[in-house]
């Protein structure tokens, strides 16, 4: 008697506990996702950053400090399309966030909505 008990309400507990559940697993996932690409930008632009540093600390006279110059652009188109391909990331990481919070909200809404 008492172990059916148990039973039905550990099988009504892990029901109702379900959709938390994947909510969490959904959250543990994008924000496990955002991370990583946040460490990688860092990464990146730490690493541009610091190039920039070592090239204007050789910059010893005229024709070096007009090199430094000239290879100006090519670092800040460089940077620019970086920034534009982490952008377009970050909006397709929040784009499949939303379509899988969408999918888990549908999928809880019909458990829970008795049949017509």
């Amino acid at each position: 008697m008492y172990t059916e008990f148990f039973k039905t309400f550990t099988d009504q507990a892990e029901k109702g506990l379900e959709p938390y559940v994947k909510f969490n697993q959904l959250m543990a996932k994008n924000v496990e996702t955002l991370t990583e690409m946040q460490l990688n930008a860092i990464k990146t632009y730490s690493e541009m950053g610091l190039n920039q540093v070592k090239a204007a600390s050789e910059v010893k006279d005229v024709t070096t400090m007009t090199k430094f110059n000239s290879e100006q652009m090519s670092v800040f188109s460089k940077l620019s399309q970086q920034m534009t391909d982490d952008s377009n990331k970050i909006q397709a990481i929040a784009k499949e966030f939303k379509d899988d919070f969408d999918k888990l909200s549908t999928e809880n809404l019909k458990t829970a909505t008795p049949a017509s």
